[in-house]
């Protein structure tokens, strides 16, 4: 079987490897009889895998003693209700920077349960750049500030971090793991594991002690966070596939030297397909501010949008999918996760080149 280039902004496109050993495994799991889908998440052999991969994205994210790695379902979404709902409340201030699609649906979710102060807000710019990192404030009484490390559909991404006084909270679902981080600055980091950490549903959320201390603790079991906390998310069954390939994911991560070498990496890729928008000569353009251009995901429109149609197609021809832009954008998006290929950068950037001397 010849595979394709997938380009999808999530579900994504997952390493070959760890598909190979999901594959292998998948009916006879090391021996037992029975697939791991199928024993008890109470099992010694389940138990190794789950403690096996908390293990190795403490290792990987260097994180410090008082922070716990808890895999929690329902998406980065259920995160938007969830935050607010343990570390707000009526009369209590949130802080947001609303960087785009992603920002504006966790400030929604967010207003249900306390007051929100958008410090920043991308409307004005069309959502195509960021503020400067240094120039975020928190107001006195913020119990945190939100922000969104990369938007997916807008294609800007924070290269470095606010510091701020009040706690830091990101959803990095859609660059997580995909360069280091400077974890200590960080009260929390939420991310759905469906763009660089394995398949859909399991949310990997990172929390520091003191804010799991003094969250609400008037929730119903599931929705507390020292519920997870406490159990080694256990509480209840977990997405037991979703963890066991994720686990998978990061060991190949660690094979690629890390996220020092997934970084060098995606900076190739992302660099591969920026110097085809620029060489064409205007043939194609990138809306995004160049200081925040998304290592991630890269959108692009044509300067002729009747050409729309023709550009997808032959895509599709040549084997690379999911280039369509999101339909509130427009124009095309090329998400260059983790596991895409550097050959899949260079496929698209060679049919770029082709497809604006054909037209141009």
């Amino acid at each position: 079987m010849a595979r394709k280039f997938n380009f999808y902004a999530g579900p994504s496109t997952l390493p070959l490897p760890v598909l190979e050993e999901l594959q292998a495994e998948l009916v006879d799991y090391k021996g037992m009889g029975l697939s791991l889908v199928e024993t008890s998440h109470r099992s010694k052999e389940y138990d190794e895998v789950h403690n096996g991969a908390i293990s190795k994205v403490k290792s990987l994210l260097g994180l410090p003693d008082n922070y716990k790695v808890m895999f929690i379902q329902g998406g980065a979404t259920m995160q938007f209700s969830m935050i607010p709902m343990n570390l707000l409340g009526p009369g209590k201030t949130s802080n947001f920077i609303n960087s785009g699609a992603w920002a504006k649906k966790a400030i929604a979710d967010a207003k249900i349960y306390g007051d929100v102060e958008v410090l920043y807000d991308g409307k004005d710019t069309n959502y195509t750049t960021l503020p400067d990192p240094s120039s975020v404030k928190t107001t006195p009484s913020a119990e945190y500030l939100h922000i969104t490390s990369n938007e997916t559909i807008g294609g800007i991404q924070w290269k470095s971090f606010p510091k701020t006084e009040a706690p830091l909270i990101a959803d990095m679902s859609s660059d997580i793991m995909s360069r280091p981080l400077p974890v200590e600055d960080f009260g929390m980091i939420y991310a759905g594991a469906q763009k660089n950490l394995g398949p859909s549903g399991v949310t990997l959320v990172i929390m520091r002690d003191d804010l799991i201390a003094k969250a609400n603790q008037n929730l119903g079991a599931y929705l507390k966070y020292a519920t997870h906390a406490d159990s080694d998310s256990l509480y209840n069954t977990p997405p037991v596939f979703s963890i066991y390939a994720l686990g998978k994911v990061l060991t190949w991560i660690e094979s690629q030297g890390g996220l020092a070498g997934i970084e060098k990496k995606n900076r190739e890729k992302a660099q591969v397909v920026y110097n085809a928008i620029e060489a064409a000569g205007g043939f194609y353009k990138s809306p995004v501010d160049s200081a925040v251009r998304s290592d991630m995901n890269i959108v692009f429109t044509l300067a002729d949008s009747q050409l729309d149609k023709e550009f997808l197609a032959g895509t599709a021809e040549l084997g690379m999918l999911g280039l369509k832009g999101h339909r509130s954008v427009g124009g095309f998006r090329a998400s260059l996760y983790n596991a895409m290929p550097l050959e899949g950068a260079k496929a698209l950037a060679q049919y770029m080149a082709d497809f604006a001397k054909k037209h141009g």
